[in-house]
């Protein structure tokens, strides 16, 4: 007699079938074969290794220098995807964190500045004399500050006005673009103390990076804010009669992405040790990128940091996978262009067949 396989509630089957395939594991696969890919045509087209050392040379059987410039690449801007992707994951969109990231790079720097360079004045001295030399906790304060002032900002018209989310944010975009420029009418800011510059030194962005991958990880899904988050990008008329406070809630949410990408604009100029009106062009598009590819819906209610950090290793690997087999710069814009186009459209496919059911 064939045996019953019954679990649960009322003697229902279990049926292993359909047991979900996380998310991040697509990415992940996704992830590997890229690097694959770039294996196979690095023996073909170059014949060498992409990401293993073949010399034999070096104690780690990978190619270390360019393992370091793939995570250093991705730090920065996955900074800002950390942000993006809460702001995604409730619903919404954020177009300014590219251009927050320019001025606030712009006004950290002003306030990071020695006073003399080799005995002289320092010739692109931003506010003045009693603006040098001060300690690094200042210009870190109030980079955050600008994010945050920025982010509330974002926050309050989408949740208070009604204004969406695209409109909003692109409004800061074009706004803290143009502080970025106007703050010293164009001209750079370098030549930062000691203290600022061992902000970005070394793997120091990587080492923030995952710092803060890990902390809004636990926070997403171990928290009130978390459940809340995702209960609103689900479904905003729900979670507001199950009591949440979604005006509230959707302030914090961006004013959040904002202080991120004051702290992406600190370790940018601090890693380049200077700062131009011109940083964080396109950084927002990017960082959207690596959320979307990295499995969050653009619907808003599901992704997750981890995936998002998988999808900002796709991103290093084709760059330095395209300058490792020497093809011009505008090709990995296409790419990207198209994985980005590829990652909606698997998306949406996936909404319609959970939607369809099995």
């Amino acid at each position: 007699m064939a045996t019953s396989n019954l679990h649960g509630v009322g003697g229902l089957a279990f049926d292993s079938s359909k047991r979900r395939w996380p998310n991040e594991m697509n990415v992940l696969i996704a992830l590997i074969l890229i690097i694959g890919i770039f294996e196979l045509l690095g023996h073909l087209m170059m014949g060498q290794s992409f990401l293993f050392d073949s010399s034999g040379r070096s104690s780690s059987i990978f190619n270390e220098q360019r393992l370091r410039i793939i995570i250093l690449q991705v730090s920065i801007v996955g900074i800002i995807a950390i942000g993006v992707t809460q702001v995604i994951i409730s619903g919404g969109i954020d177009l300014s964190s590219g251009s927050v990231v320019g001025a606030a790079a712009m006004i950290a720097m002003s306030f990071a500045q020695i006073a003399e360079v080799n005995g002289n004045v320092n010739p692109t001295l931003a506010l003045g004399l009693w603006a040098t030399d001060l300690p690094v906790l200042v210009p870190i304060a109030v980079a955050l500050l600008f994010g945050l002032l920025a982010g509330i900002i974002n926050g309050a018209l989408i949740a208070y006005t009604g204004i969406p989310p695209f409109i909003a944010t692109l409004g800061m975009m074009v706004t803290a673009r143009g502080i970025a420029k106007w703050w010293t009418a164009g001209r750079p800011i370098s030549f930062p103390t000691e203290g600022y510059r061992a902000v970005g030194d070394g793997l120091m962005p990587v080492i923030i990076f995952v710092a803060l991958a890990i902390l809004f990880h636990l926070v997403l899904r171990h928290t009130v804010y978390g459940k809340h988050t995702y209960a609103i990008g689900s479904n905003e008329d729900a979670a507001r009669m199950s009591g949440i406070k979604v005006g509230r809630h959707k302030v914090l949410v961006y004013t959040i992405a904002g202080m991120l990408a004051g702290v992406a604009a600190i370790v940018l100029s601090s890693k380049n040790l200077t700062a131009q009106a011109g940083m964080g062009v396109m950084y927002e598009l990017d960082a959207i990128a690596m959320a979307v590819i990295g499995g969050v819906s653009l619907s808003g209610g599901r992704g997750s940091i981890l995936g998002t950090v998988l999808g900002a290793l796709i991103f290093g690997v084709i760059i330095s996978g395209f300058t490792f087999l020497r093809l011009d710069a505008y090709y990995q814009e296409m790419v990207k262009g198209g994985i980005i186009v590829a990652a909606v459209v698997l998306d949406q496919w996936r909404q319609r067949r959970a939607a369809w059911g099995p």
